[in-house]
């Protein structure tokens, strides 16, 4: 009996490792947890509490880690082996979900001193930016750019909740802060209303809109609704920016009554010119450019390291807000050379034997993975994508894998997915457009994902690795040991 107890209690171990790390892959919140377990099917659960997952051990989590390990023990000791299981199942999440009392507590503590400390400020100019989809980008391309004539404080990488941005205010909001550039995330409705309480924005950016996160909206409808409610909290002599490119943020640019601006690749939007667009666009493996041109016929040509033309749209966004603060065209694109390619989420680097590596590690959304298929194009070698499927997607998860599987039909000669939700979605999409079926993969494991991308590039006539002109483009979260295996570090 003492071998079985010993037994289970280690299983236990196992098992509250692999949920703690999914509570804080989730932030704690039970409408990520819930939406995360509803896409996977029940197997698929079980399966993955075998695998070495681990959070990473700050205090909370900690703590929680070691009170419900004493838990444990004292069921162990004090109950039979079946009532400990029952008990574990109930228990577990109680304690887990008791630590969010204290944690909201202190999330009030933290956002009212920081509203206070905001209000001191009478002269700061605070920018919102929001969107599904390349607002962290934005944030980054327009700091750059505005931090060429202004003192710019902006929310650092996955900061962007309210007590994320209130941790900042207090720690770095100063007085000789001119500009407060401010990411803003939601999950659902009214979440976007507390971080533009906490600071008061003039100026709104709305990037893009589509059904990222759409388990947690509930509806499409839901996330329009939460997006714009940044453009609501701006002061009636505020400024709403638009992506005039995204159908949904067009069609709350009609309906905005107050001042507006709207940049657009294309010169007018639906008949309505658009403040700035773009002509001579040209796409190169390590950078973009082209000539940016006003309502006043004012132009001026951009060149920036970044890829794929899906970062011309953030440019857009950029410019358009740097020139109502008084920057003319030039001084914003000399400005823009400045910008990193890392900063846009996607950079190049060098990989073993000579082979490219598209890093898009940092988030991914349908678009953006989209965009990033259609930049492979430029590569004139073999194509290959690793990534895992998309979360929290919702209903129109089935149909967005499928239609990712069919653009990397078109464009990849090799896919591995390291996640198996929508496996056989991607599969069914890719093989519609060409690829054969065996050339569509599933594993998780960094070693074999690298055999077979080694294996598939060896030249058939030498059995040698050959990898020149080919890429691999790394999509979303995949194991950072398959990044380090594949790349060469300077």
């Amino acid at each position: 009996m003492e071998i079985i107890t010993i037994i289970w209690f280690l299983v236990f171990a196992k098992l509250l490792l692999f949920w703690l790390w999914l509570w804080q892959l989730k932030e704690y919140r039970f409408d990520r947890l819930r939406a995360h377990l509803e896409a996977m099917a029940f197997e698929k659960i079980i399966s993955g509490f075998w695998r070495i997952k681990y959070p990473k051990f700050t205090k909370k989590i900690s703590l929680i880690f070691l009170i419900c390990l004493t838990v444990e023990a004292l069921f162990i000791f004090y109950f039979p082996l079946l009532w400990v299981i029952l008990l574990t199942v109930i228990f577990i999440p109680l304690i887990i979900l008791s630590f969010q009392i204290p944690a909201f507590i202190w999330r009030k503590i933290i956002i009212n001193k920081a509203t206070l400390k905001r209000a001191q400020f009478k002269d700061l100019l605070v920018i919102g930016i929001t969107g599904s989809y390349g607002k962290t980008s934005v944030k980054e391309f327009l700091t750059v750019v505005l931090s060429s004539k202004f003192k710019v404080l902006s929310t650092p990488a996955h900061q962007n909740t309210d007590i994320a941005i209130a941790q900042l205010i207090l720690k770095k909001l100063t007085k000789d802060i001119e500009i407060f550039i401010v990411e803003m995330a939601a999950y659902k409705k009214g979440e976007i209303i507390s971080p533009c309480l906490l600071t008061k924005p003039k100026i709104g950016i709305l990037t893009a809109i589509n059904e990222q996160h759409l388990s947690t909206y509930g509806s499409l409808e839901n996330t329009i609704r939460t997006k714009y409610e940044l453009i609501e909290s701006l002061p009636e002599d505020g400024l709403a920016i638009f992506n005039g490119d995204n159908d949904y943020c067009y069609q709350l640019y009609k309906i905005n009554q107050n001042k507006k601006r709207i940049y657009s690749i294309q010169s007018n939007v639906a008949g309505i010119p658009a403040d700035i667009h773009i002509t001579s666009l040209a796409v190169n493996r390590s950078f973009l450019s082209f000539k940016l041109v006003n309502r006043k016929g004012e132009s001026a040509v951009f060149k920036a390291n970044l890829l794929g033309n899906h970062n011309v749209s953030n440019i857009l966004a950029s410019a358009c807000c740097a020139a109502e603060l008084g920057m003319n065209l030039e001084e914003i694109a000399l400005a823009c050379q400045k910008i990193e390619s890392r900063q846009s989420g996607i950079q190049l680097k060098k990989g073993i034997g000579d082979l490219n590596i598209i890093d898009a590690t940092y988030s991914a959304n349908p678009d953006g993975v989209i965009s990033h298929l259609e930049y492979l194009n430029i590569w004139p070698g073999k194509k290959i994508i690793v990534m895992p499927c998309l979360i929290e997607l919702g209903k129109a998860s089935k149909r967005i894998h499928r239609e990712i599987g069919r653009k990397i039909g078109q464009v990849c000669d090799l896919c591995i997915i390291t996640s198996q939700e929508r496996f056989q979605e991607i599969g069914k999409g890719a093989t519609e457009k060409g690829m054969k079926s065996k050339n569509v993969l599933f594993t998780d494991n960094p070693k074999e994902i690298f055999k077979k991308i080694k294996l598939f590039l060896e030249d058939e006539s030498s059995s040698k690795f050959s990898a020149k002109e080919s890429v691999v483009l790394l999509e979303s979260r995949v194991p950072e040991r398959l990044v380090n295996l594949l790349t060469v570090n300077d």
